[in-house]
């Protein structure tokens, strides 16, 4: 048998389902022997793009997702969406070939040194030098991978060892059944007893509540003991908006009025929360709150973030018990107030027919077309920001953010790995112009496999975060306009449906028109993000009401 072929049975062992990626000469016996097995190799048109789907398939199933990608360029390609998932903690594998191992130890063609090039962005990376290991090194990648806090792992396969004859008698090893251990209950009474003395606690749920499943026991505690939850762009469904207790999105650098809650809180009670997140500095720059850590493991060191009690454990499990254990509830009539404002801004722009469009009016219109259960996949740049703040969510796991390593171009190769592991469902990719056009050669992939996403543009031809940080520190930007792409002929062009809308009546049609099709569609919409301008001049004269 090849080292090849055990590696595959390997793969099939940890319930691979497909493979992203581009074929190689030096990994010509993976991809081989990937067609006897039950794993469907899906060929991208660039790595990157292969491991954003990989990192986007890991954050909507929670097991890792695998990229292959072969030496040299291949390699380097994979390493954005790699970083992406160490970044955002979703489990990834990654497998690159690479020259003979009578090659490495000099200059050659195409070597560079993956293994360490990879390893400030993995949590766990190795060359595989025998054939006789790859059980034992396929097992520790997916379990590193998909242990707390999740993230990316490599396997380096040389050409020479995928060809090698391993023993008929190796066998992949067996996944261990088990999970995160409980909570100390004596923690959890500690953490109650400080909440309870606190006289305005807050809840902010991060990332780890989505990781865990806990966003019912979330809510369930909420509901019992009346404490205000806010969540992470990550975080987004952790609780529903439609939840009194919910006060939205935090994660703006300015003072928005969710930042109200936290400048009146005396104790923040963290759940699933990564610092990468969303910097505990710009919630607690006095560092005068109290924290209260509930995660998996335990906290990052950090001088904003002073932790007094850390509950540590199963998520679910942990706002379970403390949800049993709690006997008192809290005035929640000042996250009544807030949440008046903020609806009263998602109602303001709703029907407004201006042209170019707002993009509060899209995100009212995505969301009133697409079920509660539909996925929204945001790319970052200015678009992000409204999509965290605007778009109500009242789901876990139906709208992704990238914002740890957040990386343009994730969104359209993240909405086909979304529509292959949920086919049913709607899925929506919104993207800037600038960002779309980063990846938009997968959507030959797209088409090729038959799934359809909307790729909705939002078209303001510069790259239009960086132009609303640049006029509001310096006045003026530079270096972020570029020039226009009819994408109505680029859709054509890949054989799959254009829509451009040219006046504020057509955003709704365009988009139920598209949503209904059973291809790709791009729909392309001028935004008007003076709104940017206009809400940081809102922001920067907010007053919190008393």
């Amino acid at each position: 048998m090849k080292a090849s072929v055990l590696l595959v049975r390997c793969l099939e062992q940890e319930g691979v389902e497909y493979v992203f990626g581009l074929p190689g000469e030096e990994t010509m016996d993976i991809n081989d022997a990937l067609l006897d097995s039950t794993i469907r190799f899906i060929p991208a048109r660039h790595e990157q793009g292969a491991a954003f789907m990989a990192d986007l398939y890991g954050r909507l199933t929670r097991k890792a997702g695998v990229c292959l990608a072969t030496l040299g360029p291949g390699a380097t390609n994979l390493i954005t969406g790699i970083a992406d998932a160490h970044l955002d903690n979703a489990p990834l594998v990654a497998i690159t070939g690479q020259a003979a191992l009578d090659r490495i130890h000099k200059e050659s063609h195409q070597y560079v040194d993956i293994v360490d090039l990879y390893r400030p962005i993995t949590k766990w990376n190795a060359r595989v030098q025998k054939g006789s290991v790859i059980p034992e090194v396929v097992r520790k990648a997916f379990k590193v991978a998909q242990e707390e806090k999740p993230g990316a792992t490599h396997l380096e396969v040389p050409e020479d060892i995928a060809e090698e004859d391993v023993a008929g008698d190796l066998r992949p090893l067996q996944r261990p059944r088990g999970g995160a251990p409980a909570s100390n209950e004596g923690a959890v009474r500690e953490a109650l007893r400080l909440i309870q003395e606190a006289e305005f606690p807050i809840i902010l749920a991060g990332n780890g509540v989505l990781r865990g499943d806990a966003s019912e026991a979330l809510q369930a505690f909420a509901d019992k003991t009346r404490i205000p939850v806010a969540n992470t762009f990550m975080a987004k469904g952790a609780i529903p908006s439609s939840n009194p207790l919910s006060l939205m999105t935090i994660g703006l650098q300015a003072h928005d009025v969710v930042s109200c809650g936290f400048d009146r809180a005396d104790l923040v009670i963290c759940v699933g929360y990564d610092l990468v997140e969303y910097a505990p500095k710009s919630w607690n720059p006095e560092r005068n709150k109290k924290v209260v850590h509930v995660h998996f493991t335990s906290a990052e060191v950090d001088e904003n973030y002073p932790v007094v009690e850390e509950v540590m454990g199963d998520i679910r499990a942990s706002l379970r018990l403390m949800t049993d254990l709690a006997g008192f509830t809290k005035d929640q009539r000042y996250a009544g107030s807030l949440r008046k404002l903020i609806f009263a801004e998602l109602e303001e722009a709703a029907d407004d027919m201006s042209f170019p469009v707002k993009p509060q009016r899209i995100m009212h219109v995505l969301r009133s077309l697409l079920a509660p259960d539909d996925i929204l996949i945001s790319d970052v740049g200015a678009h992000k920001l409204w999509v965290a703040r605007m778009f109500l969510t009242d789901r876990p796991q139906t709208v992704f953010i990238s914002n740890g390593f957040a990386s343009m171009g994730i969104a359209l190769p993240g909405a086909i790995a979304a529509k292959l592991v949920h086919p049913r469902r709607k899925v929506v990719a919104v993207c800037g112009d600038g960002g779309f056009l980063m990846n938009c050669q997968e959507l030959e992939t797209a088409a090729r496999l038959g799934v359809n996403p909307v790729f909705l543009v939002l078209k303001d031809q510069r790259y239009g975060l960086i132009y609303w940080k640049q006029m509001t520190r310096f006045g003026r930007p530079a270096g972020v306009d570029f020039g226009d792409v009819d994408l109505v002929r680029t859709a054509q062009a890949f054989g799959i449906r254009g829509y451009a809308v040219a006046s504020g009546s057509e955003l709704v049609g365009a988009l139920r028109e598209a949503l209904a099709l059973d291809v790709p569609s791009i729909v392309s919409v001028p935004v008007d993000y003076n709104e940017n301008i206009r809400l940081t001049e809102k922001l920067g004269s907010l007053s919190c009401p008393i």
